[in-house]
C-alpha cells in the first residue's frame, strides 16, 4: 500500500480483511489517498465504528473499492480524555452520521465536520451512553 507510507502504517488484518493503522492526526488525508489511489480505488466507506478500550477509543473505518472488488480496514486510536480527529466526511460524505453517531454516543470530537448535532439522542441528554463506564442502571429518562 504505497498510498499510505507517508504515514506509517502499521500493517495487520482484521479476520481476512487486509488492515493497516495510521495516526489519527493523518486519518483525513490517509482517506484520502485510499480513495484516490488507482491501486486502491477505495471510493465507498462502508461503516465507520468507534471502539470503546477505556484507555482510548479505536476508530475502525471499512472501506471498499467496488472496481478492485475489496475490502481495506484502517484503524485510528485518540486518547480517552480528550477524543479528536479530523473530519473524513470530506472524503466520503457517507461518513457524516457515522461521525455524527461516534459523536453522540461516545463524545468523539470530528475537527471539520459541518454538522455535529445529535442524530440518535436530544440535545439535552447528559453523558455519552455508548461508554463501557455509562451508568445504564442509575439512568431515568424523566
Amino acid at each position: 500500500m504505497a498510498a499510505l507510507a507517508g504515514w506509517q502504517p502499521t500493517p495487520g488484518a482484521l479476520g481476512d480483511l487486509p488492515q493497516v493503522t495510521v495516526p489519527s492526526d493523518h486519518i483525513a488525508a490517509a482517506g484520502l489517498a485510499c480513495r484516490d489511489d488507482a491501486e486502491l480505488d477505495c471510493r465507498m466507506l462502508l461503516c465507520l465504528a468507534c471502539v470503546d478500550y477505556q484507555e482510548r477509543f479505536e476508530l475502525v473505518y471499512f472501506l471498499q473499492s467496488l472496481v478492485k472488488e475489496r475490502t481495506l480496514v484502517i484503524k485510528t486510536a485518540v486518547p480517552y480524555a480528550a477524543p479528536a480527529l479530523p473530519s473524513v466526511s470530506g472524503v466520503w460524505p457517507a461518513a457524516d452520521w457515522y461521525e455524527r453517531e461516534a459523536h453522540d454516543l461516545f463524545g468523539v470530537s470530528f475537527q471539520g465536520h459541518p454538522d455535529l448535532s445529535p442524530l440518535l439522542l436530544y440535545p439535552e441528554f447528559d453523558g455519552f451512553p455508548g461508554r463501557r463506564d455509562y451508568p445504564f442502571y442509575e439512568y431515568r429518562e424523566f
